[in-house]
């Protein structure tokens, strides 16, 4: 008995040796090392797939470009998409998420990033109480004319976006104008507040009124009900989702500021919607 027991432990030893040198684990996945990459290769890969990847969220989607300064945040790095650097950092994200570690952002990789960046956005969708919010003043807002009523936002959301913005307008690289108090002047668009606390009544009355309205304004169970989600002025139309308006969007400095910084004061990011922004606490 002890001899067939020793016996099947050597079988046992052998094909776990047989397994690891083949570059092969247990569990089927090749054990992939940073240099049985090619990155040059996966970076020509990139380049083309940043434009030409097909795949679907909310609509059609060609290529994921419009990601791109999320992805570098993500990963870490600032390394442009064509280059072998972009691909070793997709790389390191890949073997983190144990998933087919080739520095290339296919489908599995693209995938693997919008679970991350939904997972850490506000929820549950809880309706904010009225003790809950204030009127913030209509300075802070991107249109000066916006109803009264459109005006509230919940009160530690608001106390950590003036710390953000405090913070923009101290990082002289975006030459954010202002006032002689310090705050955003009348006359500067970027990063003043477009839209804040939308109660469900609201919503519905949009539904009503503009059937053809945007996904936004439609939402059946919205962010925007918890008075904690900001939707800010980052350049182009203020929040219209076609790709050519995104495109303009994704590279304003306000925008790549706040991918790099808003984090810090507690906001994350809705990445199909380069305005939206959500403060979890």
């Amino acid at each position: 008995m002890k001899n067939k027991s020793h016996l099947l432990y050597i079988s046992f030893c052998l094909l776990l040796f047989v397994f690891f040198q083949n570059g092969t684990t247990i569990s089927g996945q090749r054990n992939i090392n940073s240099q049985t990459v090619d990155f040059k290769k996966a970076a020509e890969k990139n380049k083309d797939l940043q434009n030409s990847l097909n795949w679907t969220f909310s609509k059609k989607q060609k290529g994921w470009y419009l990601y791109v300064p999320l992805i570098q945040y993500t990963i870490n790095t600032e390394a442009k998409v064509d280059s072998p650097e972009f691909a070793k950092a997709v790389f390191e994200w890949q073997k983190q998420k144990q998933i087919t570690s080739d520095g290339i952002i296919s489908h599995k990789t693209l995938e693997s990033f919008i679970s991350y960046w939904q997972s850490r956005r506000l929820k549950p969708i809880v309706l904010a109480n009225e003790n809950q919010l204030l009127t913030a003043d209509i300075s802070n807002f991107y249109d000066p004319t916006r109803n009264v009523e459109l005006l509230k936002v919940e009160k530690e959301t608001f106390k950590a976006y003036k710390k953000m913005i405090a913070a923009a307008i101290a990082d002289k690289s975006l030459s954010l104008k202002t006032d002689k108090a310090g705050n955003l002047s009348d006359e500067e668009q970027f990063l003043k507040m477009i839209s804040t606390y939308r109660s469900p009544a609201y919503q519905a009355g949009l539904r009503k009124k503009e059937p053809n309205a945007t996904r936004a304004q439609i939402a059946f169970k919205s962010p925007h009900f918890t008075g904690r989600a900001l939707d800010i002025y980052v350049g182009g139309e203020p929040v219209t989702t076609k790709d050519f308006n995104r495109a303009i969007q994704i590279k304003t400095p306000v925008y790549k500021w706040l991918v790099k910084n808003a984090e810090k004061f507690g906001f994350y990011p809705y990445f199909y919607e380069p305005w939206h922004w959500e403060y979890v606490n």
